[in-house]
């Protein structure tokens, strides 16, 4: 018999979403950053064994959108609930069930299998996760697991769980590979992750990167090159002037970070060609969401 379906990762912003499918499927697919909001698509990484196949569906945070970017997110979060065959809701275990999360539960279909993750329970005295645990029995959860994703304590009930509510099917994607994203998206990924890890608090939310030329170059008689050519756009011309720093050393720190995760993502010496453009109020407009692939 073999076991193959979709599994929705939702839950709000900043709950380890990322970490959790990065850890659940044993590979860095999904960039990570303690800034909110960090994940903006769907993205699918698959596992596969013998006799199964899970492909789990990382999502944006749900939350109450400000921009068309965030209300593009909050959809998206949204449709792979009704794509998935199962869902896991993850909240987190210093928080308990807040408001917001309750407003989540309220999206789940009775008709479809949902487990409840209690997340970072590194950070509580486990003894207080009961009142949580009871409170959480009053919604229609299949499972509900205590887990530290970060930690991967508890990460591998949650596999077993999965594979033992996951549907009779067949494979949607081949053995050998990971998620339903290229290269390029990926490389997209890594930059704005690098960027996050070194800018200021007001920035992160305004960042976009465009990945406009990727293409083997020699470099020398006998040697390959990659050349990338990649835009980091910001909404203000102050954005603009964090992200480059004094005399481009922030745009350099950050190029040559990015640098080194591509080249272990292609396998290939790359050459990363970083420039940084102002798109003002590219969030708010439609047009400018498409063209950053949002």
């Amino acid at each position: 018999m073999f076991k193959s379906g979709k599994v929705a990762i939702i839950g709000r912003p900043n709950v380890g979403k990322s970490t959790l499918l990065n850890v659940l499927i044993k590979e860095k697919l999904c960039i990570i950053s303690r800034k909110p909001e960090t994940t903006r698509d769907n993205i699918q990484g698959v596992i596969s064994g013998e006799d199964f196949q899970v492909v789990f569906i990382d999502t944006p945070g749900m939350h109450k959108p400000k921009t068309l970017l965030g209300k593009s997110m909050v959809i998206k979060a949204s449709s792979a609930i009704l794509e998935a065959d199962l869902t896991l809701v993850l909240i987190e275990a210093y928080n308990g069930i807040t408001r917001e999360d309750k407003r989540i539960f309220e999206q789940l279909s009775p008709e479809k299998t949902s487990l409840l993750l209690i997340n970072k329970m590194d950070r509580l005295n486990k003894c207080m996760v009961l009142p949580i645990i009871k409170e959480a029995t009053k919604f229609p959860f299949k499972e509900i697991i205590p887990i530290s994703a970060a930690k991967k304590d508890g990460t591998d009930i949650v596999f077993k769980k999965i594979l033992e509510y996951l549907p009779e099917g067949f494979p949607f994607f081949p053995d050998d590979q990971l998620s339903d994203k290229d290269e390029r998206f990926f490389v997209r990924e890594i930059i704005r992750e690098k960027t996050l890890e070194f800018v200021r608090e007001e920035v992160p939310h305004s960042i976009a990167v465009s990945v406009e030329e990727m293409k083997e170059k020699r470099d020398k008689p006998g040697k390959d090159i990659y050349y990338i050519r990649a835009y980091i756009y910001v909404e203000r011309k102050n954005q603009k002037g964090i992200i480059i720093g004094k005399n481009g050393q922030m745009l350099k720190k950050i190029g040559e970070a990015s640098r080194k995760d591509i080249e272990t993502l292609l396998q290939k010496k790359v050459f990363l060609d970083l420039w940084v453009k102002i798109y003002e109020n590219w969030r708010r407009d439609q047009f400018a969401l498409k063209t950053l692939g949002y």
